[in-house]
């Protein structure tokens, strides 16, 4: 079983929640072969016109018996009074905290605003537990309101109690769409009167229709204008509920008039609804009696179905440029089944991509899977949305009448993703002095080794902005870097696919180039034979003897500091050899020849 939630994620927070005027609005609705029923009691000992009415009882009882058939689904207790909430009461023994905290605000003209609380807790595992039994309500304290303002009691608006709602399902049971809306208003001399829409509705048989409704601080001697109406007819349930006196202190369900300052009560309401009708309003009034509606409960024989998707999973092919998209349609929250041929649309971006039918029926409770293939290779974004509709003609309009219509849809965001894990690349290195050192990173795309054509190759200082594409080295060709060594990635990617690549910017010693002649005729072009780097230099003549020893503060100028040479002497025009031994770590030998000529 489905249920359709809407405000059902408060219950489930673990603490209490304050809501202050809770509109009456749709909490949660059953579609299926359900019912429901009521039991509980008030703690005021009379109406509130009488001689103790503002003493308060400790505990109250009331009697749950279901039939053997009938099959707990949910259970849910309501508890309300004067004052601020008390959010922790006791039920046979069981000590229950508040799920919802609702407050209102009575504006007394005399004694000024007087707050009313209402408290909800789901106890649907104690009751399944427990069964029919007799229930004992405790621990619910006003006294503090009620002592220390005495507007409650001067005004006659205090009151206390307390109502556990059950939903069961019965097989016996038709086809059922029951709604459970909730909250916290007022209705007095005002705000005389409060309007609940009900739409989504298909009435197939309007037999055993019913509503039902808590209230709280009604007083049967207070009966001016006081109406409960469905579709503008007045409902009544006489002797107990006149159709002026709708919020007189009864609980119809156990057929008692002394629910004092309070109202729990069902109407038949099959005579005040058609087949065939898909909307109806209820309305609520009073012209003199202070009101508190805490919830409305509808009960409609239905025939709808109720499309919603669910997807199951996805696989992306960076190969193929393709995914793949597995989903289900669900027909769970339904009174009827989806008929074969109901449409579904694919969108991506908003865009219409694709459509599909069902193939059969789906009955109640089924499904029927689906899935579709389709090419992103045109996508250029690294994310897309993808938005499967179902019952949609692939212009957001749909075939069937359904009980919600809001749950059609489901969307899956597709995102970047890495083909494989980050790859390393060899190291680029340059030489210079570190402060002017330029790397062309582009060097690399010839050392990848895969077949990239179409793709887009941005290059990232760091692998954190690889990843979410943020800060790129705008000029790749023309990098400088702040230090040295230092990593740096690449991203090479296609729409949500991409390739992160890693390497390693090292500099070296930049090679040493000596010329091959000389020409010491101070003409400044080759009259010193200049090597930059530290060194050591030997020069040699074509016969092996030394002529010349020098550094890079002393280069060779043509003349003999060694041998049988005069010192500083030119010597004759020839071929010359040198021996350099590079400062370097590993202490590199240059050997090599220049040609001296002037």
């Amino acid at each position: 079983m489905k249920v359709y939630n809407r405000f059902i994620m408060l219950v489930f927070f673990g603490g209490s929640l304050n809501l202050s005027a809770q509109n009456i609005s749709l909490f949660e609705q059953f579609n299926g072969r359900y019912d429901y029923t009521a039991i509980g009691n008030t703690l005021n000992q009379e109406e509130n016109n009488g001689s103790e009415f503002c003493e308060i009882l400790s505990s109250s009882s009331d009697q749950l018996l279901l039939l053997n058939s009938q099959s707990i689904v949910r259970a849910y207790l309501y508890w309300a009074g004067s004052g601020q909430a008390d959010t922790q009461v006791t039920l046979n023994g069981n000590t229950i905290a508040a799920d919802l905290e609702y407050t209102v605000i009575f504006p007394s003209p005399i004694f000024g605003d007087l707050p009313y609380f209402s408290c909800f807790s789901d106890v649907t595992s104690l009751i399944q537990s427990i069964g029919n039994d007799n229930y004992l309500f405790s621990d619910l304290d006003i006294s503090d309101a009620l002592n220390t303002n005495p507007g409650y009691c001067s005004n006659r608006t205090n009151f206390a109690g307390w109502s556990l709602y059950v939903i069961y399902e019965d097989p016996a049971l038709p086809l059922n769409q029951l709604s459970l809306f909730q909250g916290l208003e007022i209705i007095n001399t005002v705000q005389t009167s409060l309007y609940i829409n009900l739409d989504n509705i298909n009435v197939l048989n309007n037999e055993g229709a019913k509503i039902g409704f808590l209230a709280w601080e009604g007083d049967a001697n207070l009966s001016i204008n006081e109406t409960l109406t469905l579709n503008n007819n007045i409902l009544s349930n006489p002797p107990l509920n006149p159709s002026t006196n709708a919020f007189n202190g009864t609980n119809s369900f156990a057929n008692v008039s002394n629910f004092y300052s309070g109202d729990l009560d069902v109407y038949e309401i099959e005579n005040y609804i058609n087949i065939g009708d898909t909307t109806a309003q209820i309305a609520l009034t009073t012209g003199a009696d202070l009101i508190i509606i805490n919830n409305v409960v509808t009960v409609l024989n239905s025939q709808l179905p109720d499309v919603s998707v669910e997807i199951l999973s996805y696989d992306v092919d960076c190969e193929s440029m393709e995914a793949n998209v597995a989903y289900v349609i669900h027909n769970n929250n339904a009174t009827d089944p989806i008929p074969a041929n109901t449409p579904t649309a694919i969108y991506i971006s908003g865009q219409l991509i694709g459509q599909s039918e069902t193939t059969a029926e789906i009955p109640i409770d089924g499904q029927e899977l689906h899935g579709f293939t389709f090419n992103f290779s045109q996508i250029d974004d690294s994310s897309f949305l993808i938005d499967i509709q179902a019952d949609d003609m692939g212009n957001g309009i749909g075939t069937l009448n359904e009980i919600n219509e809001d749950n059609n849809g489901a969307t899956l965001l597709i995102e970047a993703m890495a083909m494989n894990a980050e790859m390393p690349l060899d190291s680029l290195s340059s030489c210079g002095e570190n402060s002017a050192i330029v790397f062309d990173l582009t060097a690399q795309f010839d050392h990848i080794g895969v077949n990239f054509d179409g793709w887009n190759p941005v290059f990232f200082e760091t692998l954190d902005d690889a990843a979410a594409q943020t800060n790129p080295i705008t000029l790749p060709e023309f990098y400088y870097p702040d230090e040295l060594p230092r990593l740096v990635y690449l991203r090479v990617s296609k729409g949500i696919c991409y390739q992160l690549f890693r390497f390693e910017l090292i500099s070296v010693d930049c090679p040493i180039e000596i010329p091959q002649g000389l020409s010491p005729n101070g003409d400044g072009l080759n009259d010193l034979l200049l090597i930059e780097a530290p060194h050591d230099l030997k020069i040699y003549n074509r016969h092996g003897k030394l002529v010349y020893v020098g550094n890079q503060n002393k280069p060779w100028d043509g003349t003999a500091n060694r041998g049988t040479y005069s010192p500083g002497k030119l010597l004759p025009v020839g071929t010359y050899f040198y021996v350099v031994v590079l400062h370097d770590a590993a202490g590199q030998i240059l050997r090599g020849w220049v040609y001296l000529n002037y």
